[in-house]
């Protein structure tokens, strides 16, 4: 059938998708979700289709997606036809059903996923299904080799290719920009893709951000690479395994997180990693809760990455409260850059040299926190920060001052005297957001306490920062109903941690990050 285009000038979050009335469909014989081929001058593409019940007679809808593809303009002729459903429907079922996916049809599930032939109710039953079902190690592989061939690898034609990786889910986590620094400044290679925060206060990227670009092209990274053996960049741009980042866009409103493993390990080899470190935070409050769970986790990387040719150690490390003590881009920022600079927080240090350490000894240095650390009080990691804050662009005679924090601010303080007995990681992260973090660079929190501090009645548990007073008083009301910071003499001598009434209440946030 023959359609004249009408632009609709809207997106479809990247789907490609049409709009035509009832009654043409009646005519096409199609129903709603069903594909049509849409072909005009020489072009073609398949399209998810949707049914209007009041849409002119023969006239088609086109959303964006479709109109960049096909270079339409309004009042253009479209021929429009049914076309099949995706041969990966077949797959998809199967693995609704509990059977086991070969490499071929993962292969071609990550193909329609890519090309937008895949509706968002057939991605989520995909996903859905592996959250029921599980991956097995070998769809874990086929999984990931079908993510990197479906997009852009980079080549810096040198070997080895270091890496470090957390599966997040603990607040201030600003390693990165030290074991980065500090494995270059080795003389090893480190290009680290980051991403940024979808539900946690900052992502890596977020943080690198508030001291120089990080939204950079392949070829500008190369060219970083070979200039300082290392960059710190935001993944998102780079079409890496880009069929991740349509799962994850599924993935966060379910809360599931089936596609960890593949996720992560598919952008580390389309980046060329060859010696991967990975964070594993376990405690409460942290995505992972047991050491069970984490020696599980570890066990899998570890066996994925040999699959995949790569070499991946993990570390357990603890994750019941926030890394050193500020949260939120610039403060965190601020903080890792004062720690290159001589000061910082002990368990920053630690922690940032312990995973280096780790990658160092994996490419055959020995005492490798020693050396880590070695680099980092000699100054030498500083400088390669400022290197590589110079090479993608940005100041590198930057200070920690340099950094504005939000000029609004409360303090919560103790309402007894005792030690710190637990900090809620997803409380903390709650009202950093709320407080106007990623999106404002100077929003977040200080913590003036960690676990075991001793504080008295009237003492500061930590500062709220905002850049607008609306936020302030939002985070300052959510800091007080969450309670996040408890305080007591010992363990368990408060047997009533909060009273639940009857209002339902939204539950915390799943920090689900790449």
């Amino acid at each position: 059938m023959e359609f004249k285009a009408r632009l609709l000038e809207i997106e479809a979050g990247g789907n490609l998708i049409v709009i035509i009335g009832a009654r043409d469909a009646e005519r096409l014989g199609v129903i709603s979700s069903d594909r049509v081929r849409l072909e005009t001058a020489g072009s073609e593409v398949v399209a998810i289709l949707n049914i209007a019940s009041e849409f002119p007679q023969g006239v088609l809808g086109i959303y964006e997606e479709v109109r960049q593809r096909l270079g339409l303009r309004e009042e253009d002729t479209v021929q429009v036809r049914p076309a099949e459903r995706p041969e990966s429907l077949r797959f998809i079922r199967e693995k609704i059903m509990g059977g086991k996916l070969t490499a071929r049809k993962m292969e071609l599930i990550v193909e329609d996923v890519v090309e937008r032939h895949l509706s968002d109710i057939e991605l989520a039953a995909f996903v859905t299904a592996l959250q029921v079902h599980g991956l097995s190690m070998e769809e874990a592989e086929s999984l990931s080799r079908a993510m990197v061939k479906a997009g852009r690898t980079i080549g810096f034609n040198r070997t080895p290719i270091l890496d470090k990786h957390s599966i997040g889910g603990v607040p201030g986590d600003k390693t990165t920009l030290l074991v980065v620094p500090i494995i270059a400044a080795a003389g090893y290679t480190i290009p680290k893709s980051s991403s940024r925060a979808i539900t946690s206060p900052a992502g890596t990227a977020d943080r690198m951000e508030a001291l120089c670009p990080v939204d950079l092209r392949i070829e500008e990274i190369i060219e970083v690479v070979e200039k300082v053996n290392a960059c710190v960049v935001w993944g998102g741009a780079l079409d890496l395994a880009p069929a991740d980042d349509l799962f994850i866009r599924v993935e966060y409103p379910l809360s599931i997180d089936p596609l960890l493993l593949p996720s992560i390990m598919s952008k580390k080899k389309a980046m060329g990693s060859s010696h991967i470190v990975v964070d594993i935070p376990t405690g409460r409050g942290a995505k992972i809760n047991t050491l069970d769970q984490a020696q599980q986790l570890a066990r899998n990387f570890i066996e994925l990455g040999a699959r995949l040719d790569m070499h991946v150690e993990c570390a357990r490390a603890e994750g019941e409260q926030p890394i050193g003590w500020a949260i939120g881009p610039n403060l965190e920022a601020r903080e890792a850059l004062e720690t290159l600079m001589g000061g910082g927080p002990p368990d920053l240090i630690d922690k940032a040299t312990s995973l280096a350490g780790i990658l160092l000894e994996m490419v055959g240095e020995e005492n490798g926190k020693e050396r880590a650390l070695e680099l980092l009080s000699s100054g030498k990691a500083e400088e390669k920060l400022r290197q590589i804050i110079e090479a993608q662009g940005g100041d590198p005679e930057v200070k920690p001052e340099d950094l504005a924090v939000g000029d609004r601010w409360i303090d919560v303080r103790a309402e007894r005297s005792g030690r710190v007995l637990w900090i809620n990681n997803r409380a903390i992260a709650q009202i950093a957001r709320t407080a106007g973090t990623p999106s404002d660079k100077g929003a977040g929190l200080l913590l003036r306490a960690k676990m075991g501090d001793e504080v008295s009645e009237g003492d500061v548990l930590f500062r709220i920062y905002a850049e607008s007073a609306q936020r302030l008083d939002r985070a300052a009301a959510q800091a007080e109903e969450l309670a996040p910071v408890a305080v007591g003499s010992r363990f368990g001598e408060r047997m009533l941690i909060k009273q639940v009434r009857g209002a339902l209440q939204k539950g915390p946030a799943f920090i689900l990050e790449r």
